[in-house]
């Protein structure tokens, strides 16, 4: 019976250890409030509390990702799409992440809905498609900005996909093959421009030596007998047209 008392105060010593250790890993940080009031960030390691008199909050430090889900958005030339990202972003301050907002997670997500919104209605669908990066980089400067308060760092966002109704697609799957259309008659137009530039240089060049023009009509016949076809055209040169023109009339004819 004497052994009662002190197995009662060592069961009460064991408790209140219990309840005052606290072991926090190397990514974690411990916001301390001391009945009520902040005291402190402790951490990582192992730290005592009070029992009853000190609370402590749990902050993790690692890059969290949080998966923004799709968003209804109206483009500046008035295309609705469906918007998705990650956001990628870690607490630095946790005293100000658990005392001034009631929770950052929460904030941070719906904040991320709001400016994915509204940066992209700002923008053609053309941008939304071509200038993802640019994109990228103007909301995480914008959600860094607003987060920096909450003591919250918004290391990167990355629009995920943007996705169109079948109608938009067909006219944008049009657009694309009128574009390769008109590149395709561009080209076109520009080999017969080049070609044309290089007759009138070869045209001079053999206007230069006659008996150019003549190789020409040996080449030409050359090529043409080849072919191994029966009929034969031979290119008859006008100048001798204008030498029988010359010729005095035949008597008699």
């Amino acid at each position: 019976m004497i052994l009662v008392p002190y197995l009662v105060v060592l069961l009460i010593l064991i408790i209140f250890l219990l309840a005052a250790i606290r072991v926090l890993r190397e990514y974690e940080r411990g916001v301390v409030f001391t009945l009520g009031r902040f005291t402190g960030v402790k951490g990582p390691g192992l730290i005592l509390l009070i029992p009853f008199a000190q609370q402590m909050v749990r902050v993790d430090l690692r890059v969290i990702v949080d998966n923004v889900p799709p968003q209804d958005v109206i483009s500046r030339d008035n295309v609705p799409v469906k918007v998705n990202a990650v956001l990628y972003f870690r607490v630095i301050d946790p005293e100000r992440a658990i005392i001034r907002v009631e929770d950052f997670m929460v904030a941070t997500s719906q904040l991320a809905q709001t400016t994915l919104r509204s940066v992209l209605g700002k923008h053609e669908l053309d941008e939304m498609l071509v200038e993802r990066d640019r994109l990228n980089a103007d909301i995480q400067s914008i959600l860094d900005k607003q987060t920096d308060t909450w003591g919250i760092k918004v290391a990167n966002v990355e629009i995920k996909d943007i996705d169109l109704n079948d109608n938009m697609v067909r006219a944008i799957a049009k657009q694309a093959e009128a574009e390769r259309l008109r590149r395709a008659k561009v080209i076109n137009a520009e080999g017969e421009h080049q070609a044309a530039e290089k007759l009138v240089e070869a045209g001079r060049i053999l206007a230069l030596e006659p008996q150019a023009m003549q190789l020409r009509y040996f080449a030409a016949l050359h090529d043409v007998a080849s072919e191994r076809t029966s009929t034969i055209v031979f290119p008859l040169p006008t100048e001798l047209l204008d030498l029988f023109r010359r010729l005095p009339p035949v008597p008699g004819a």
